[in-house]
């Protein structure tokens, strides 16, 4: 019996460390292949992004401390906010698809190039649309969250292991615009990120106040189960709620107002040169002569 438990706890930690090893190693490949070419984007802080955003991934979906949950919501919504806010924008940050694709051997680097068809390029347009990217983020937080479905990931391993994949494949896609912005790579006008994260807010907002302020257990498969800390199910529930809000509040609107800061910084950079050559071309005018 006490085989059969650590087989279920290490296991699947085990072969998914393998995986993101596997992983990291050919990003690791086609990150040093990147380095020998000049002026190369990949630098090696984008290295040590990805890696850790493996590793948080890792950690919050697939070691023992993952099992957690099971016992504490707000242990649960860590794992969430955890997935979609620090692990996805780690490994977007890492610029992972040419030094993954570098990384391949050539047979198969070769066989994703031939996918490289019109109808596969209209759908990754769509897909990686921001209403898209919005919109597949807020369902993910909101559909795990009604009651009905949660349930159904806390009583079977593999719905909850398909509820951990869609919490980082949601965040992989909801900052995916914002990653593109930062690099100058959209052509919308530049109040779209810091607008396209305050939006972002909202149903959060509203889930954790109901989580927060609707005076009963929401979950009540915590209620049949011992908890983790020396709360009542309500308190893990309204403490659960509470952090999602802070945290998301943080971890959207300070990208926003940062964004903010440095395109109006941008802004006034170009401004004082156009006004400096008008300056000169004043002065230098036969009006200005003759004055």
């Amino acid at each position: 019996m006490s085989v059969l438990h650590v087989h279920q706890q290490w296991g699947p930690a085990a072969s998914s460390a393998f995986a993101m090893l596997a992983i990291a190693v050919v990003y690791l490949r086609g990150w040093v292949r990147l380095r020998s070419a000049p002026s190369t984007p990949v630098t090696t802080w984008r290295l040590a992004a990805f890696v850790a955003g493996l590793l948080a991934f890792w950690t919050i979906a697939y070691s023992p401390l993952a099992t957690l949950d099971h016992r504490s919501l707000t242990v649960h919504m860590l794992k969430h906010l955890t997935l979609m806010t620090i692990a996805a924008p780690l490994v977007l940050a890492g610029m992972p698809s040419l030094p993954l694709l570098l990384g391949l051997p050539v047979g198969f680097a070769r066989s994703i190039l031939l996918l490289d068809k019109p109808p596969l390029r209209l759908m990754a347009s769509f897909v990686t649309h921001p209403v898209f990217c919005w919109a597949a983020g807020t369902a993910t937080v909101i559909v795990w969250h009604l009651p009905v479905v949660f349930g159904l990931g806390q009583q079977f391993h593999w719905i909850h292991g398909v509820e951990d994949a869609s919490f980082f494949i949601a965040g992989l896609l909801f900052w995916w615009p914002v990653v593109r912005a930062r690099r100058g790579l959209e052509s919308r006008p530049d109040w779209s990120a810091p607008l396209y994260l305050f939006l972002a807010t909202l149903p959060c907002d509203i889930l954790s106040a109901f989580l927060v302020f609707c005076n009963r257990v929401v979950y009540s498969g915590y209620a049949a189960r011992n908890q983790l800390f020396a709360w009542s199910p309500l308190q893990d529930q309204e403490c659960a709620g509470a952090l999602m809000w802070v945290w998301v509040t943080f971890a959207y609107l300070i990208p926003a107002a940062i964004i903010s800061v440095q395109m109006l910084s941008a802004h006034g950079r170009t401004e004082r040169p156009a006004r400096a050559g008008f300056t000169g071309g004043c002065c230098n005018s036969p009006q200005a002569e003759v004055l």
